[in-house]
């Protein structure tokens, strides 16, 4: 109900309206590297103005979830991604303004330093969605044992583009008063620029990492009060006042287009789609979620951790997340596991990112020791030491498959530590060749096996527009044969032996 009401005021927005509302107040914590305090600066700024009463849009820059999640606690509203390589910049400019414009203030935290990108261009750096959307940028710089030099590094990336709208600074792991003093009066000398805050080194942080991010919120056991400290951070050391009025600087955007997708209403509730959110799956895009509603799927909720047994959906969206740390508990909920097999066993279609095709696996070996998952998939899985890939991925459909046709290219991106590490079956299925990225082997991503695509790549659905549209069919396609109207019809690939149920209703 939430998404597809989320999904509704989407609609509206785009509509009519479009050309009236396009200033935008806005800002842009970037960085000179990763780790140098965005994360932690842009959750202040939102969760102080928050505390303010004002209405605040967070953004994203890039393809992470985590950061995302936390500014979505902290702004009461979800957090979008803003991503040039997964999005068209006409897309991403347009999601933007139909996000944030009934907000005071929008919020952008970049990612990695604010030139990097794919290449030794840039391309689809922080510094590229800061000039597509005209937004102050505020460079949020690690100054441990560091004065003037720090001047230098900020003039270096005021002379690299020009065009790049850096308005402010915002020192980070200061030493004291008179290590602050010399920066100020170095970087409003050397830049010219006001400095807008400086926080210094912290100890006591709330806000631990892991896998090369901070811990989700939904695993933080004191995540309100992590958000409240973050809030002081912000109100006793950054400049909020000076802050809000550069957010108020930002140009009016250009108009943009509709696309046809958003004049439309959203369709008449045709299918039932679960979707995997618990603790231990927490990697969604919201507009993948409003996507599947505009196209008439009902969102049924389910947590492989407290759901005895598998609701009567029309088919499945396993995100990813950390199933690793909860397998204990997941691996204990056999009647889960029991009736999730059963179900795809009958022809369930599953579309499963990451950690959700981990669930879906035989079993998962972490930290020398052995977890019973799914056993929808004939695959074992483990977790390294290290991550096993990380970043940008490009896929070619190479097989038939539930979801997509061959031919058609996909771009999305990917990040794990597991791997594949055997099969009981020697022929596997997979649906896409990889061009760019890791995927299950370097070459290949995509496990078919039934109704099941298992992928290690994560897609956005206003870059993979066909998408949502092809999880809904999937699912009616479901409905119609267990209705008795059709015969299921099966991924290429053997059968394994473990699944000897008897074909029918779920």
């Amino acid at each position: 109900a939430r998404a597809a009401r989320s999904a509704q005021r989407y609609a509206l927005a785009a509509s009519s309206r479009w050309r009236e509302l396009m200033s935008i107040p806005r800002i842009l914590i970037a960085g000179l590297r990763g780790g140098s305090g965005k994360t932690l600066i842009s959750l202040g700024l939102v969760a102080a103005w928050r505390k303010k009463g004002r209405r605040v849009a967070p953004f994203k820059k890039g393809p992470d979830y985590i950061d995302a999640a936390w500014l979505s606690r902290a702004a009461g509203t979800p957090c979008r991604n803003l991503d040039l390589f997964l999005v068209s910049p006409h897309t991403v400019k347009r999601s933007f303004v139909t996000s944030a414009q009934h907000a005071d203030v929008a919020v952008i935290e970049g990612n990695r330093g604010l030139f990097d990108g794919v290449d030794v261009e840039g391309t689809y750096s922080t510094a590229k969605l800061a000039k597509l959307l005209q937004t102050p940028v505020i460079l949020a710089v690690d100054c441990t044992k560091a004065t003037r030099t720090v001047a230098a590094t900020i003039l270096g990336c005021q002379r690299l583009d020009s065009r790049v709208p850096i308005q402010g600074v915002i020192l980070n792991q200061t030493a004291g008063l008179r290590h602050v003093s010399v920066l100020r009066d170095s970087i409003e000398q050397i830049c010219g620029l006001p400095v807008l805050g400086a926080v210094p080194h912290i100890s006591d942080q709330m806000f631990p990492e892991r896998h090369l991010g901070l811990v989700p919120p939904q695993e933080h056991e004191e995540m309100t009060s992590a958000i409240q400290q973050a809030a002081r951070i912000a109100e006793q050391h950054l400049d909020l006042k000076g802050i809000w009025g550069l957010s108020q600087q930002a140009p009016a955007l250009e108009p943009q287009e509709q696309s046809p997708t958003d004049q439309d209403q959203s369709k008449p509730e045709v299918a039932r789609i679960g979707v995997f959110r618990d603790a231990a799956f927490q990697f969604y895009y919201p507009e993948n979620l409003e996507a599947l509603a505009r196209e008439g799927a009902t969102l049924i909720e389910i947590s492989p951790l407290s759901n005895r047994t598998l609701p009567d959906v029309d088919a499945l969206y396993i995100g990813g997340g950390f199933p690793e740390t909860l397998a204990p508990a997941l691996a204990d909920n056999k009647s889960f596991l029991d009736s999730l097999c059963h179900s795809i066993k009958q022809g369930l279609p599953v579309y499963a990112e990451c950690g959700g095709a981990v669930f879906l696996g035989e079993k998962l070996l972490f930290e020398e020791k052995e977890y019973r998952l799914a056993a929808a998939l004939p695959v074992v899985f483990a977790f390294g030491t290290k991550p096993q890939a990380c970043g940008y991925t490009v896929l070619e459909t190479v097989q038939p498959n539930p979801f997509y046709c061959v031919g058609d290219s996909l771009r999305g991106h990917e990040f794990h530590y597991t791997f594949m590490q055997s099969s009981a079956v020697k022929n596997l299925t997979f649906a896409f060749h990889v061009r760019r990225g890791h995927g299950f082997d370097g070459q290949r991503d995509g496990l078919c096996y039934h109704n099941v695509l298992a992928s290690y790549t994560h897609v956005h659905a206003l870059g993979t527009e066909k998408w949502a549209p092809s999880l809904v069919q999937a699912a009616l396609r479901f409905n119609s044969c267990v209705s008795g109207k059709t015969d299921v019809n099966f991924c290429e690939g053997p059968e394994p032996s473990h699944m000897t149920a008897s074909r029918g209703r779920r």
